[in-house]
């Protein structure tokens, strides 16, 4: 099945991807995993307006001297969770 198919098949059951065209879908394995992984994104580091400016899961305020801003890739790569981490 080609990758618009795919992404038709997801957008029909309600799954709305942005930047669909950036992926590169192999097989439905693979399009499983960047929709587990857009999930996780999506509840746990995107910022909602309507929580203002909060993730759906509730993330600490992260103050200064907890050490340096690190940025892990998510996504692959689309998206990037910024966190501190001790030097």
């Amino acid at each position: 099945m080609s990758r618009e198919a795919h992404v038709r098949f997801w957008e029909g059951v309600g799954v709305k991807l942005p930047r669909a065209t950036h992926f590169v879908v192999l097989n439905e394995t693979h399009l499983r995993r960047l929709l587990s992984g857009y999930l996780i994104y999506y509840h746990g580091a995107r910022t909602h307006l309507s929580l203002e400016k909060d993730a759906p899961e509730p993330r600490p305020v992260e103050r200064p001297h907890r050490g340096r801003i690190v940025e892990t890739p998510l996504v692959g790569g689309l998206h990037h969770h910024y966190t501190r981490r001790a030097a």
